[in-house]
């Protein structure tokens, strides 16, 4: 069984922010697969749904974005999953507004909450992740303003059509090996960067 996580932040006040893409992501796949019961453990929202008529678990950490690996070790555990059976859909600072890159392993790249999840992991970063591009914010606004507020509306129109590819993407994984899927959806054009776009638990 396969294990798709989304990074933000819990509450209304963080909803549709930039940091939040990897839920929209994970509500957009609960969509699709038509489920809408939302169990609360493991500190975190997790829902039994099939993507292409197969099982797979959603999840959306409540830890805040700092600490997702705490949730993340605790569904891995009870579920007893191999590391290759997860996937976990995050921002990205250094991608272009709404551009993909979808990888086996790596370092944290400087997010906090993937970085956390390969320490919960013991050090492991041999786990897929789907980046999604939020851009970097322009003029004097701080990295931390910047990913928690929402997306301006000519964004928008870029991180709706992206949220869905990325959905594409995931459930091309699930029936897919990683390296198919990567080549198919990390070669996708990339986005423009919109012209007029503008650290705590919550903020990295």
């Amino acid at each position: 069984m396969k294990l798709i996580i989304g990074l933000g932040n819990p509450g209304r006040k963080y909803e549709s922010t930039r940091h939040n893409i990897g839920f929209d992501v994970i509500d957009e796949l609960a969509r699709r697969s038509g489920v809408d019961r939302v169990q609360l453990k493991f500190e975190s929202e997790l829902i039994d749904a099939q993507l292409n008529h197969k099982k797979v678990l959603l999840a959306k950490p409540l830890t805040y974005m700092n600490l997702s690996g705490r949730a993340i070790r605790q569904i891995v555990d009870f579920y007893k999953l191999d590391v290759e059976d997860l996937l976990v859909i995050c921002d990205d600072l250094n991608l272009d507004t709404g551009r993909l890159r979808l990888r086996g392993k790596g370092s944290s790249g400087g997010q906090k909450g993937l970085q956390n999840t390969i320490d919960q992991l013991g050090g492991r970063n041999d786990f897929a992740r789907l980046r999604i591009g939020i851009g970097r914010p322009t003029g004097n606004l701080s990295v931390t303003d910047y990913v928690l507020k929402k997306f301006s509306l000519s964004e928008r129109e870029i991180m709706d059509p992206a949220v869905r590819l990325a959905a594409d993407a995931v459930e091309h994984w699930v029936d897919n090996d990683l390296i198919t899927t990567m080549n198919k959806f990390n070669s996708t054009a990339e986005p423009k960067r919109p012209a007029d776009s503008e650290e705590s638990d919550a903020s990295s």
